[in-house]
């Protein structure tokens, strides 16, 4: 008689063999469903923190091109500094105030309805014409902003950037207005460098390590922000905004917003694409902020996850051979038992493991092996996604920070303009609907620029954190105090009318004339101060006559505190 094929080895090599080739399946399985099941999460977390980057750089971006352009409307609202003409002092001096107070306008200018310069900063294109500038026309119809653009007026009248690339601008514009008619045209133009300290400031510690790079595309496509001043280069390359393929992508929220791409470069990038979201239609520039990170940087965890499973499982499946051997004379009474434990593990099931079987030492030894093996996978993936949780939360923290810090002016401690928006809203909200009276004081330092210029900037910011200690001292705990930008800023005082809140203001302007500071000397403030009253419209009309006020206190010679009267 004929024998079958392996008829003449021993029943118990061949159950070696089988239960060998088992294990080796399992393991194999057991990695395959491991790997499966993290390469997601890896992928996501990666996916969730560059669109954190991305989303927290576009909505700086618009913040920043959004108060920029409310600024230049309600500078250009403040009908007491043009009542006396364009041309006037007080003009050239509000002009470098603002100037002073916001570093990145590299020009303030006050053009006439012939569309001629007659104020501005360092009397720069005074006399000259703008009429054919898109911002003149522009602005003259409303608020404008404008794309970046290459100086064109300026250009040889502007020392040069610190970068010596050519010098770029965001024109920001608004309509002046005299009795409700149009007499002439504010505008700004913003240095375009402020976006790279923008992006600069938000970009996490390791990001150069990790090849994290930010870009800006304009409405048409085209690049026109890149790191490390290449933007030419990035444009010359014909790099164009960035298409998320759907068959590639990872969805972050609502939508898809990240995916793998190829670039110019040849190179795979995970890539972010986040369009600025527009505060008003002004400020819709059509831009979109795009992150992006070297493939084999983002997911350098999955490969790592994928090693450490290989490795695992080639151990398991010699250590399981050995054992194999050992347990395969009396393993087949068991060997169901065993195999249908593995199916579980294999396909997922919650709690599933190898069972320890005690018939004899040798199952016993199989099954106490096969069934740690389950248990160290377990753990490995435990350790993994313990480690994938980490960093999730470790973004969300970094998130957090990043938010706090754009509602906090580093310097002082204080709110900034944005974070003083939610409590003053909420304030007016509640003044109104109780009834009970609500003041605001506008501060502002006199004569700082002077004080810049002589002592230096390090001695400014010294007078700026004093007056803010003086304010957060003098003021009560239930009061709102915030830095707005430069020397200027701002207290709101509820349940308080507009006599006590001058009387306050009084107090805060002799407490700091009376105080020797090192160095300067005696620095004296003006304050100005308007109450909430029925024909207050909203919050910036009660801001525009604490500003008023805070004017008319300039005007009167400083170091004093007015309050704002309809007659004034």
């Amino acid at each position: 008689m004929k024998l079958k094929p392996f008829s003449h080895w021993s029943l118990r090599l061949q159950m070696a063999l089988v239960f060998s080739a088992l294990a080796v399946a399992a393991t194999a399985a057991l990695s395959y469903v491991w790997i499966s099941m993290l390469t997601p999460r890896i992928e996501q977390a990666a996916a969730d923190g560059l669109q954190a980057v991305a989303h927290n750089a576009a909505r700086t971006l618009s913040e920043g091109l959004f108060e920029r352009s409310r600024e230049m409307e309600l500078l250009a609202n403040a009908e007491p500094m043009w009542v006396n003409g364009l041309e006037d002092d007080g003009v050239r001096q509000i002009l470098a105030l603002s100037q002073s107070a916001t570093p990145s306008s590299r020009w303030i200018g006050v053009a006439d309805l012939r569309g001629v310069v007659r104020s501005a900063t360092g009397n720069l294109l005074v006399g000259q014409s703008v009429k054919e500038r898109p911002w003149y026309a522009k602005g003259l119809k409303g608020v404008y902003v404008g794309d970046v653009h290459a100086a064109k007026l300026l250009a040889a009248l502007l020392p040069p950037a610190q970068d010596g690339a050519p010098e770029r601008f965001v024109d920001f514009a608004a309509p002046i207005k005299v009795d409700g008619v149009v007499v002439g045209v504010l505008a700004a133009h913003g240095t375009w460098d402020w976006t790279r300290r923008v992006i600069e400031s938000l970009m996490p510690p390791r990001a150069r390590e990790l090849g994290l790079s930010v870009f800006i595309f304009d409405r048409a496509g085209n690049v026109i922000y890149a790191p490390d001043g290449q933007t030419d280069r990035f444009a010359a390359e014909g790099q164009k905004l960035p298409v998320l393929d759907p068959a590639r992508a990872i969805s972050v929220g609502n939508g898809i917003h990240v995916a793998v791409v190829p670039w110019k470069d040849g190179q795979d990038y995970l890539t972010s694409v986040v369009r600025l979201p527009a505060r008003t239609p002004a400020s819709d520039l059509g831009w979109h902020v795009v992150a992006s990170m070297p493939v084999s940087v983002a997911f350098i965890d999955e490969r790592a996850a994928t090693q450490r499973a290989i490795w695992v499982g080639l151990a398991v499946a010699v250590l399981a051979t050995g054992l194999a051997w050992l347990a395969a004379a009396r393993l087949s009474a068991h060997l169901s038992a065993i195999t249908a434990a593995a199916g579980e593990v294999r396909a997922g099931r919650p709690g599933a493991q190898i069972p320890l079987l005690h018939s004899s030492a040798d199952v016993h030894q199989l099954s106490t092996a096969l069934h740690g093996m389950t248990e160290r996978l377990m753990h490995v993936q435990e350790e993994t996604e313990q480690r994938v949780r980490d960093r999730t939360r470790e973004l969300e923290k970094a998130t957090q920070e990043l938010a706090n810090q754009a509602r906090t002016d580093p310097m002082t401690g204080l709110l900034n303009r944005r974070g003083f928006e939610p409590p003053w809203q909420h304030g007016l909200a509640l003044a109104r609907r109780s009834g009970r009276p609500l003041s605001v004081v506008m501060v502002d330092i006199d004569h700082f620029k002077r004080v810049n210029d002589t002592f230096g900037h390090e001695t400014g910011d010294v007078v700026i954190k004093h007056l803010a200690q003086l304010m957060t001292s003098r003021l009560r705990g239930t009061d709102w105090v915030a830095r707005l930008g430069g020397e200027e800023f701002v207290a709101m005082l509820p349940d308080t009318d507009v006599d006590q809140a001058e009387r306050i203001a009084r107090e805060l302007v002799q407490a700091m004339a009376a105080q020797e500071l090192p160095a300067v000397g005696r620095v004296t403030i003006s304050a100005g101060v308007a109450g909430l009253a029925p024909d207050v419209d909203d919050g910036a009309m009660l801001l525009r006559r604490a500003d008023a006020a805070l004017y008319q206190a300039k005007h009167g010679g400083r170091n004093q505190a007015c309050a704002w009267s309809a007659g004034a």
